[in-house]
């Protein structure tokens, strides 16, 4: 059974940065997707960024050019590092992963984090 857990977030002023990391345990296929997902007050869950085993990345268009996904494959790893950060980045942050080929939203995962509190604020 596929497991994530996070570490990360927190309170940053806008313009700052801040690292999610997230490390999966469980794979049973080399075909698998990690991703970062966030949910701010009041909207859905969103795909944010996400990183499939072949190398391939995907990012929302609002992060675009602003945050950068990692893999570590040694250690299971992802780290997710966001830059540039504007209040409307604020939410709670959710890893999650999948086996397969997946599009980067929230259906097609199904092992989920806990979830981190990211605050963009002055």
């Amino acid at each position: 059974q596929l497991q994530v857990v996070e570490s990360g977030g927190g309170l940053v002023q806008p313009g700052g940065s801040l690292r999610l990391s997230c490390t999966a345990s469980g794979f049973t296929s080399d075909y698998y997707a990690i991703g970062w997902f966030r949910q701010a007050p009041g909207k859905e869950r969103e795909g944010v960024s996400c990183v499939y085993s072949g190398g391939a990345r995907y990012y929302a268009d609002s992060v675009k050019g602003r945050f950068n996904i990692s893999r570590d494959n040694a250690k299971n790893q992802v780290t997710l590092q966001m830059n540039r950060l504007k209040p409307e980045d604020t939410g709670v942050y959710y890893c999650a992963a999948t086996l397969g080929f997946r599009k980067c939203v929230p259906i097609d995962f199904d092992s989920w984090g806990q979830g981190t509190q990211v605050t963009v604020s002055s």
